[in-house]
C-alpha cells in the first residue's frame, strides 16, 4: 500500500473471511486518515458488521453520523452511515419519480419482491448507492465494510453478473455504472484482510485471484490483522532458563512456534499473492474501542507515511 492510496482513490472496500478484522481494520482506516486531515465515510452494510460499536456504541442509520471519538484529535471528519438495499431503491424510485408509491410498495411487501427479482439485486442496489454518494463528492474517502470473503464474492460480482444478463433498461444502466467505477483505481479498490494463518490466507488469495478475474477491480496492497509482535532476547531467555518445564518457558515457546507459524504463512501469501503486505499488530484485549483503534491508526500512519495536513 502506497502512502498515496488514501488519498487517491475515492472508494475503499474492506473485505477478507469472517473473523479477521476486516471491520476494525476499516475503522482504523478511517482514523488515519481523518487525522491526516482527510473527510472519511465509513459505510457499513446492513446486517455485516458493529462498526458504531467501536465508537463509544454510536447508532448507524441511513442518515449519516459524526462518530463519537472520545476526544481523539482528528484534523478532518470521521462520518458514518448505513447502506441498506430497501432504502436504497426508496432512493432510485425517488430519482424515478416514482417517490408516491415507495410507502405503498413498502406496506404492502412489493419493495421485497422487486428486491429479490433476480439474484445480486439486492447487492446492486447497494453498490449502486454507494457509486451515488461517491460522485456526489461529499467525502474525500468512502471505506466500505464489505461482506464476509464468500458473500464478498457475490457482492462485488453482481454487477458484472446482472451486466451480462441484462441487455437493457435501469438494472443494466446501474450495473454498467458500478462497473465503470470498478474499472478506475482512483474511483475504487479493494483492500483484503487476513490473518496469518493457513485458512484465512488461502481463502485471502482465491478471493484475490476471483475478484481480478471476474470484476476487474484494482486490488490494494493486503493487510495482515493480528500479527505477534517480537520480544527482544526470548529465544536467548528460553535457551538460558534454568528450569526449561516451568510455565514461563513452555509459554515462551508456545509464542515463538506461533510467531514462526506466522512468518510462514505471510510468507506464503507474498509468494502466491504478490501485493505490497500491510502488517498490524495483535491487541491482547478482550474489547476494541476507539483507543484500540487509535494505536492501529497509528501503525497504518507509520505503514503508508501518512502526513497530517
Amino acid at each position: 500500500m502506497t502512502a498515496e492510496l488514501l488519498a487517491a482513490s475515492n472508494v475503499l472496500i474492506v473485505a477478507g473471511k469472517g473473523g479477521v478484522g476486516k471491520t476494525t481494520v476499516g475503522a482504523s482506516m478511517g482514523i488515519a486518515a481523518a487525522r491526516a486531515g482527510c473527510d472519511v465515510l465509513l459505510i457499513e452494510l446492513e446486517g455485516y458488521s458493529r462498526l458504531g460499536s467501536f465508537f463509544e456504541g454510536s447508532m448507524l442509520a441511513y442518515d449519516e453520523v459524526e462518530l463519537e471519538t472520545g476526544g481523539l484529535e482528528l484534523a478532518g471528519r470521521l462520518r458514518a452511515r448505513q447502506v441498506r438495499p430497501d432504502d436504497a431503491l426508496a432512493d432510485y424510485l425517488d430519482r424515478a419519480g416514482l417517490g408516491p408509491l415507495t410507502g405503498r410498495l413498502t406496506r404492502s411487501g412489493a419493495m421485497e419482491v422487486v428486491a429479490t427479482a433476480a439474484p445480486g439485486i439486492r447487492d446492486l442496489l447497494a453498490l449502486g448507492k454507494i457509486r451515488q454518494i461517491e460522485q456526489a463528492g461529499s467525502a474525500d474517502l468512502i471505506v466500505v465494510d464489505a461482506p464476509a470473503a464468500g458473500h464478498a464474492m457475490t457482492f462485488l460480482t453482481a454487477a458484472a453478473g446482472l451486466a451480462r444478463s441484462t441487455s437493457s433498461g435501469p438494472v443494466r444502466d446501474q450495473a454498467d455504472r458500478v462497473l465503470e467505477m470498478f474499472g478506475d483505481a482512483s474511483r475504487c479498490q479493494v483492500v483484503l484482510v487476513t490473518l496469518p494463518e493457513e485458512t484465512p490466507v488461502t481463502e485471502t488469495i482465491e478471493t484475490a485471484y476471483g475478484l481480478e478475474e471476474d470484476v476487474g477491480i484494482k486490488l490494494a496492497p493486503v493487510v495482515i490483522n493480528g500479527v505477534w509482535s517480537r520480544i527482544a532476547g526470548l529465544g536467548e531467555a528460553v535457551e538460558t532458563a534454568s528450569d526449561s518445564t516451568s510455565l514461563a518457558v513452555q509459554a515462551a515457546r508456545y509464542r515463538m512456534a506461533r510467531m514462526a507459524d506466522q512468518e510462514s504463512e505471510i510468507g506464503r501469501l507474498a509468494v502466491e499473492l504478490p501485493l505490497q503486505q500491510v502488517r498490524l499488530p495483535y491487541l491482547f484485549r478482550t474489547e476494541l474501542g476507539v483507543a484500540e483503534l487509535a494505536t492501529l491508526a497509528e501503525t497504518l500512519t507509520d505503514q503508508l507515511s501518512l502526513t497530517p495536513s
